[in-house]
C-alpha cells in the first residue's frame, strides 16, 4: 500500500481523536428544563375504571384489547405496559385495609432519563416540555433503553418481525405540544385522579393534599407524607401520592440520584481513559509500518541503484 508516513500519521491521529471525541456526544445525557409539564396520580381517588387505559388505546391508535375496557377484571392481576397498551391499571389488595388501591402505570418521562442516556442512536429524546418521546427512524433495536429503564416500563414489538419497534407512553406529546390540550388519560378520567399542569403547580397541589385535612385526598385515607417521583432518580414528571406507603403497592424503592449521573461518569472516565491506549496503538501502528516498509525496500533489491550490479 502507498501512503506517506505524513498521511499515517493524520489518519491514525483522526482515528484516535474520534475513539475519544465520540462519548462526549453520545453521552450527552439530558438535563430537566427549566419549566416543564407534569402529572399527579392521586391513587386515594382512582376506582380501577379503566378509562384511562380506553383513552390511551383510542389516542394512539393501538390495537383492541383481548378483553374488552369495560371488563374490570383484568385488573386482578398484575400487568405491566405491553406494545399495545402502554398504560394499564392494577388492583392491589393491601394488609388491613377494607378497599383495595388502584395504580396506573405508564412511562415515568425522568427529568433525566436512564433511556435517553443509554440509547446509542438518539431515538428518546428528553423534549423541553418534560416528555420523553421516541423516534422510530433512528431507532437501531439494541433495546438498551428497556434495560436501562429504572421503572421497567418501555416494551418491544416482538410480534413484528420486519418494522419492530420501542413502544411507550409519550405523554400524548403531539397534543400537549402543538395543540395546547392535556394528555388523554388525563382529560376522560372521571374521577379527577389525574391532574396534569406545570410540573411545579402539579408538585404544590400534592403537597396541598398530603398536608391539608380537608383535601379529598386526606378524606380517602390516612396521611402518608410522600410524593412518589419528586425525588426518585432525579424527580419524575408523573408524580403520586397515595393513602397507603408506597411500598406496600409495589413501588420500586429508588435513589434520588439520577442513573445517568453514574453510569456517564464511569463511560466518560473509561473512555477519557482511551487517550493513552489510542496513542500508543498509534504510534505502535507508525512504528510497523516504518519497518516494514524497510523490509519491502530491501526485498526489492535494496533502493536506488540496487539494480545495475
Amino acid at each position: 500500500m502507498n501512503i506517506s508516513r505524513r498521511r499515517f500519521l493524520t489518519v491514525a491521529a483522526a482515528a484516535g481523536g474520534s475513539i475519544v471525541a465520540a462519548p462526549s456526544r453520545a453521552l450527552s445525557g439530558a438535563r430537566p428544563p427549566a419549566r416543564e409539564y407534569g402529572c399527579l396520580v392521586d391513587l386515594a381517588l382512582c376506582d380501577g375504571c379503566r378509562k384511562c387505559e380506553l383513552a390511551c388505546n383510542q389516542a394512539n391508535a393501538l390495537p383492541p384489547p383481548d378483553r374488552p375496557f369495560d371488563d374490570l377484571s383484568v385488573v386482578e392481576r398484575p400487568r405491566r405496559p405491553t406494545d399495545r397498551a402502554l398504560t394499564i391499571v392494577n388492583k392491589v389488595a393491601v394488609a388491613g385495609r377494607e378497599k383495595p388501591v388502584y395504580v396506573k402505570v405508564q412511562c415515568m418521562h425522568c427529568n433525566d432519563p436512564a433511556c435517553v442516556s443509554a440509547c446509542i442512536v438518539g431515538a428518546l429524546t428528553k423534549e423541553p416540555n418534560g416528555a420523553v418521546v421516541y423516534d422510530k427512524s433512528r431507532c437501531l433495536g439494541c433495546r438498551y433503553c428497556m434495560v436501562a429503564c429504572p421503572f421497567q416500563v418501555p416494551a418491544y414489538e416482538y410480534r413484528d418481525p420486519l418494522t419492530p419497534r420501542v413502544t411507550k407512553c409519550n405523554f400524548c406529546f403531539e397534543r400537549v405540544s402543538k395543540e395546547g390540550g392535556v394528555p388523554a388519560c388525563a382529560k376522560m378520567c372521571p374521577k379527577e385522579a389525574i391532574e396534569f399542569g406545570p410540573r411545579a403547580d402539579v408538585l404544590s397541589l400534592a403537597r396541598e393534599r398530603i398536608s391539608n385535612p380537608g383535601t379529598r385526598h386526606r378524606k380517602h385515607g390516612p396521611h402518608v407524607p410522600a410524593i412518589y417521583g419528586e425525588h426518585e432518580v432525579g424527580g419524575t414528571a408523573w408524580m403520586y401520592i397515595s393513602p397507603v406507603p408506597f411500598a406496600q403497592l409495589g413501588f420500586l424503592a429508588l435513589p434520588a440520584e439520577a442513573p445517568p449521573r453514574l453510569t456517564e461518569a464511569i463511560q466518560h472516565g473509561i473512555f477519557n481513559g482511551f487517550i493513552f491506549p489510542a496513542a500508543a496503538y498509534s504510534l505502535l501502528g507508525l512504528v510497523m509500518y516504518m519497518f516494514r516498509d524497510r523490509s519491502d525496500r530491501k526485498e526489492n533489491g535494496g533502493g536506488k541503484g540496487s539494480g545495475s550490479r
